[in-house]
């Protein structure tokens, strides 16, 4: 979540009379994440998520993201809800962008999930892989591997700024992955997404999940690898294996691996790693002036792609075949 696109009391007040949950008390600028502008907006009948979809999301894909949000939770799935105006539409438009008003969903995010954290996340991601397989509506993977040699492209000239020889070392790896990334692996909705900051808790117990604006169709088994990166690393970059096993094990409660899978969880780990460095990179070296959005540095990521060149088998994460 972030702010790049400011709204007017008036453009505000307008947009918010065609829906039938009063009148607004306040908004607030939600100043995490990357992607779209994100505001809290507190009117008579309660709070919600206002959310105005920036230049980088295809107007095409909406359709996909907040009929997902719908079919998940038809299907038992904790997740926040399009709100309908009078017209019974989930999308208007505001500040002159794409916008949609969002229940809101209670509950926390953790800043250093634990252990049990962990095992309910990984049983909520095989719910939800589940939970999507008859959605309708397809939309590929725009961040997969095919994506990453442009992405890279974008940056090269200024890679070295991060780290010297970086450059260089994304060239190789990116090869790397263009002759070796495994195809033919199960595949369906996922999150692709699924950082700490969008799930919620209530204790230990998770009570959903948010920010479903990169979901799309792919290996199942790549939004697991997306997970352990997000979840399994210490502040210190150290992986925890505990805390890894602990969401593999939660998943598969649910849903079993296949031995594809199983096989190529190391490659999809580090290619999930090399993704995020490669977004990452290309946002902090083009943060707009005056936005308010907080940039994630790219080295985070570039220590984890390192550990995973390591990694030998999905047993060096805790799964056991």
């Amino acid at each position: 979540m972030a702010v790049y696109t400011d709204v007017s009391d008036e453009e505000l007040v307008t947009f918010v009379s065609g829906y039938d949950i009063g009148e607004v008390l306040a908004l607030k600028g939600i100043a995490e994440g990357v992607e779209n502008s994100n505001y809290l907006l507190h009117t008579r009948t309660g709070h919600y998520i206002l959310t105005l979809y920036e230049k980088r999301v295809d107007p095409g894909d909406l359709p996909f993201f907040l009929g997902l949000m719908r079919h998940l939770a038809a299907r038992g799935l904790s997740c926040p809800q399009p709100v309908a105006n009078r017209d019974g539409e989930t999308l208007g438009q505001l500040a002159g962008r794409p916008a949609a008003i969002i229940s809101f969903l209670d509950g926390m995010w953790v800043r250093r999930p634990q252990r049990a954290h962990c095992a309910a996340l990984g049983t909520t991601l095989a719910e939800f892989h589940l939970a999507g397989a008859d959605f309708a509506i397809r939309r590929p993977n725009a961040l997969s591997v095919e994506s990453w040699r442009p992405l890279l492209e974008l940056s090269l000239d200024q890679a070295d700024t991060i780290g010297e020889g970086l450059g260089e070392e994304l060239v190789r790896e990116v090869e790397y992955m263009e002759a070796n990334w495994p195809g033919e692996l199960p595949s369906g909705v996922i999150h692709a997404d699924l950082f700490p900051d969008n799930v919620f808790f209530i204790g230990e117990k998770l009570s959903g999940l948010i920010d479903f604006y990169f979901a799309c169709n792919d290996a199942l088994a790549y939004d697991v690898a997306i997970c352990l990166n997000a979840w399994c690393f210490e502040p210190d970059m150290a992986f925890n294996v505990t805390k890894a096993r602990a969401l593999l094990n939660g998943y598969r409660s649910v849903r079993g691996f296949t031995q594809a899978e199983f096989d190529s969880l190391p490659l999809l780990a580090r290619g999930a790693a090399l993704r995020f460095l490669l977004t990452r990179l290309h946002d902090w070296l083009r943060v707009p002036e005056g936005a308010l959005v907080t940039p994630k540095d790219p080295r985070e990521y570039l220590k984890k792609l390192r550990f995973h060149q390591s990694v030998e088998t999905a047993a060096d994460y805790g799964l056991t075949a």
